[in-house]
């Protein structure tokens, strides 16, 4: 997760390849149903390597990578932090969720 440093937040931003996400709903099974930031949704499963680091529910910000062959399927690759998601809505990186309610967030 972002680590503070001498009072500034640092934290991961999506690389190539990678999407902000927001868990819409919890399918069960590591499955999610995931809005990203280009506007899609898409059905998100979160890889054997990351279940153990991090649990996801709806209403987090994510970070996705979706995949080469299905690009209606992402993988859930870091789970934001509340100090981080209020960090980035600072920063305004979280703008593409204002038609998101704040009860979801």
């Amino acid at each position: 997760m972002g680590k503070e440093e001498g009072g500034i937040l640092r934290t991961r931003l999506p690389e190539e390849n990678e999407l902000f996400g927001f868990i819409e709903e919890a399918l069960g099974n590591a499955w999610m149903l995931v809005r990203c930031s280009d506007g899609k949704i898409r059905k998100g499963k979160i890889p054997g390597r990351y279940i153990s680091k991090f649990f996801v529910k709806a209403g987090d910000i994510v970070i996705v990578r979706p995949w080469q062959v299905r690009k209606d399927m992402v993988d859930i690759v870091y789970k934001y932090s509340k100090a981080e998601v209020n960090w980035l809505k600072e920063k305004g990186y979280l703008k593409w969720l204002e038609e998101v309610p704040e009860e979801e967030l």
